[in-house]
């Protein structure tokens, strides 16, 4: 599982201003969809499906209390699952796509929220999604992940909270609480095992991919002898009998 969080730009991601330009984005490959006859799926949000665009451009652009004209007003999350992934989701795009629907109400947002550590929830966080069904420059039979976009304020549009900042769990000072990114990708893959039942061996893992990254010489060759040792695992880590 892939998780991203693009950063601000002066195009489709500048968060700035208005969200208009990343919803149309976000619509790009619907009109090809339906001239095609193909299914599609519209915005939602923690409860509600096919949310129009006019709606999340104007929750979005509307939830920017006490913030300055230069101050982030959303931020991007791209959920990016592997073609292994998502044949755990479902054998036909209609039920990946439910099934990435459930994955962000259920886990992704929930982590997101608690992530923060500032006491929040699901219901929290003002968001929507829009699922895209293909990537460009892609070899890879299933493409299909999800886009949100996330508002700076919380729901009543009272609490700032930023995926970007550097601060984790900050107890004093101006800013408290923070946002730790490597806890929230274990924990929604994680949650996605869980959810799935899915079966992920060590070399899928979070840890591992960013070990084999950004780790040091004797990281890898560390994570690469415990690959070796390592036996196929089911979800929760217990060893197949």
């Amino acid at each position: 599982m892939n998780i991203d969080f693009p950063p601000p730009s002066n195009g489709t991601y500048n968060n700035a201003g208005s969200s208009r330009k990343l919803c149309n984005y976000c619509e790009h490959e619907d009109m090809e969809r339906m001239e095609q006859g193909i299914y599609t799926e519209g915005f939602f949000n923690l409860r509600d499906d096919n949310v129009y665009k006019s709606q999340v451009i104007k929750d979005i652009d509307s939830n920017i209390g006490q913030l300055l004209k230069t101050d982030a007003k959303f931020y991007a999350i791209h959920v990016s699952p592997s073609e292994k992934e998502l044949r755990a989701m479902g054998a036909t795009e209609q039920k990946q796509a439910e099934a990435m629907k459930r994955y962000i109400r259920e886990v992704v947002i929930p982590e997101y929220a608690k992530n923060f550590n500032k006491g929040l929830s699901a219901e929290d966080i003002k968001f929507y999604g829009k699922i895209h069904f293909s990537r460009d420059r892609s070899d890879t039979e299933l493409n299909m992940h999800c886009h949100l976009i996330v508002s700076r304020k919380n729901q009543s549009n009272k609490v700032k909270i930023s995926p970007l900042t550097n601060h984790r769990n900050t107890k004093k000072g101006v800013t408290t609480g923070g946002f730790d990114r490597t806890a929230l990708f274990k924990k929604v893959e994680k949650g996605f095992d869980k959810l799935f039942g899915y079966n992920r061996q060590l070399s899928e893992t979070f840890e591992y991919c960013n070990t084999m990254k950004n780790g040091s010489i004797v990281d890898k060759l560390r994570m690469q002898e415990r690959e070796l040792n390592t036996p196929e695992q089911n979800f929760a880590g217990e060893k197949k009998k």
